[in-house]
């Protein structure tokens, strides 16, 4: 809560920070569920590095929510790197085995980031959102 309450209204903080919202976030959510597991991989030096707060949560925040499988294991996995002035963010989610019934409204979150995105970034970032039966994956570069 310190974090989104102090941190939230900068314009930017370092991505280690954020890292560890995010750490924290999917701790709290596996305390919740038995069967939920997650990996943060960071394969890079990123403490010198900056970007706009609460960047990644909606992502993550998806991936939780739509994943929410009582039966089978579920997972978030989020991959880190930064390589030639560029971060790359991957969040890749299980699909419950049910798939849950949707009540026929879409939801704006992704909407929403796409154009936080567009305001932060212009022209200079890539979203690519991969589904699948089994997996759903949101890779994001963004130029530094």
């Amino acid at each position: 809560m310190k974090y989104q309450i102090n941190d939230s209204s900068k314009e930017q903080v370092n991505l280690k920070a954020d890292i560890q919202f995010l750490t924290d976030f999917l701790n709290l959510e596996k305390i919740r569920r038995d069967k939920f597991e997650f990996i943060v991989s960071v394969k890079s030096d990123i403490s010198k590095i900056s970007v706009p707060p609460l960047l990644f949560i909606p992502f993550v925040e998806n991936a939780v929510k739509h994943n929410n499988d009582s039966v089978e294991l579920s997972y978030v996995h989020l991959y880190f790197e930064v390589m030639n002035d560029n971060l790359y963010f991957v969040c890749v989610n299980s699909k419950p085995a049910r798939p849950q019934k949707k009540n026929g409204r879409g939801g704006l979150g992704l909407a929403n980031i796409k154009r936080r995105l567009k305001l932060l970034y212009g022209k200079d970032y890539t979203l690519n959102i991969i589904e699948n039966e089994i997996t759903y994956t949101v890779k994001l570069q963004i130029k530094l």
